[in-house]
Formats: C-alpha cells, sequence, structure tokens
C-alpha cells in the first residue's frame, strides 16, 4: 500500500521540530525511505514540501539538509504570530461553531481546574490543544496553514519556559474563549494579542544553548492600551 506523501511529510517534521534530524544534518532519500517504511517517492514529494515550508534547504554537493535559521528569521516568526493569531481570533468569532465552542470550553474547564490544583503536566499540551482549536474555528484555509506552520516552527527554535502564573494564563484562554463566542471579533484580536505578547517573552532560542530570554517582540500595535481580561 502507497503511503501518502503528506504522512510521510508530518513524520520528518516531527522529527525535525524533535530535534531527531538535526539543524544541518543531511537529509538522504535512502535513510529517510528505510527509516519511514516507504518507497523513495513520497520522500522526495515531502522534502519539497519541506522546504517550501522552510524546514529543509538544498544544498549543492549535499542535496537536501535540515535548514538552520538565523536569530532574526526565529525573531520574525514571534513577531508574525504576535500579527497572526489576533487575526484568527477575531475571524473565529465571526465563523466558530458550536462544535469549536464546546471544545475550547471543555479546554478552559480543564486547564483551569488543573492550574488551580498546581496540576501542570498536561497544561502545555492543552494549550496547545487549546490554540490549534482557535486556529480550526477561524474558518479560512489559507490562516490555518500560516498559523499551523508558524507554531510548527516557533516549537522547533524555542523551548518554552512554563508559566509562572498558570491559573492568570488559563484565564486569558477563558477570556478569549468568552469574546469568541459572544462573537465580538475586536475583543478577541484585543485580549488574544495581549495573551501572545504575553507568551513570547517566555520563549528561549534552542540554538543559542537557551542561555539568554529572547527579548519580547514590539510591533505597534502593541501600544494601544489594553482592556482589562477580567469583564
Amino acid at each position: 500500500m502507497r503511503i501518502p506523501a503528506h504522512s510521510v511529510c508530518t513524520a520528518i517534521r516531527d522529527d525535525i521540530v524533535a530535534g531527531v534530524h538535526e539543524r544541518g544534518s543531511r537529509l538522504t532519500e535512502e535513510l529517510l525511505a528505510r527509516r519511514y517504511g516507504v518507497s523513495r517517492v513520497p520522500v522526495r514529494e515531502a522534502l519539497r514540501t519541506l522546504e517550501a515550508e522552510g524546514f529543509v534547504v538544498t544544498r549543492r554537493h549535499a542535496g537536501a539538509c535540515v535548514a538552520e535559521p538565523t536569530e532574526q528569521e526565529a525573531a520574525d516568526l514571534l513577531e508574525m504570530r504576535l500579527l497572526m493569531e489576533p487575526l484568527g481570533a477575531a475571524r473565529a468569532a465571526q465563523r466558530r461553531t458550536e462544535a469549536h465552542l464546546k471544545v475550547l470550553r471543555g479546554l478552559v474547564r480543564l486547564g483551569q481546574e488543573r492550574a488551580r490544583r498546581g496540576n501542570s503536566d498536561d497544561l502545555r499540551s492543552l494549550g496547545g490543544w487549546f490554540h490549534e482549536t482557535l486556529t480550526q474555528a477561524c474558518g479560512s484555509h489559507a490562516l490555518i496553514s500560516v498559523l499551523t506552520q508558524l507554531r510548527h516552527k516557533i516549537a522547533w527554535m524555542y523551548a518554552v519556559e512554563a508559566p509562572a502564573d498558570p491559573v492568570e494564563v488559563w484565564a486569558e484562554h477563558g477570556a478569549i474563549v468568552d469574546a469568541v463566542a459572544r462573537g465580538d471579533g475586536e475583543r478577541a484580536r484585543a485580549v488574544t494579542a495581549l495573551h501572545t505578547e504575553r507568551g513570547a517573552a517566555a520563549h528561549r532560542l534552542r540554538f543559542t544553548g537557551g542561555a539568554e530570554r529572547t527579548e519580547r517582540v514590539r510591533t505597534s500595535q502593541q501600544a494601544v492600551n489594553m482592556p482589562s481580561l477580567r469583564h
């Protein structure tokens, strides 16, 4: 049975993000085909897709290699996220379904409960599911694709510190869902912008050894007086 190229692409991307394939290392079709138990054809297609996404580069005399992004490129990703995630939340307020709301509310209840109990073991995965569901709720294939790629690349380039106050983080998630449920796109945009800005400060570059905290990315929009999340 032929394995779809997108499945091979997902497997290679996941391994790049996890550090199985190190930055700058060669990605030979033969070895990848053997590792994932497929022929070289879907591997070749997957590498083309990953090159378009920025995870892979083709070098003369070396072939396909894992990309080696610069610190500036990594910083640009956080700034792009600061711009795009609030847009996604605003669109979700307009286009979400009841199914999306049910999942988002359930994740918020679970996250808030575990944050209050100090049970932080799976809060990161819950947060990931929350943002993935919020992205799916925006109803735009193009926006979903961009935000998904941003999340993958940021997870690859950055380690994220656990929040000092997870209860506050999940209060912010709850405020986002409240705005989305009311169909209030502007408030959804505002609270998501504040939430994303705060989260950016916890990111540390993996390829500098995590010795220095990445400076909080500033944009012109962040000068806006943000409303309280508590009403």
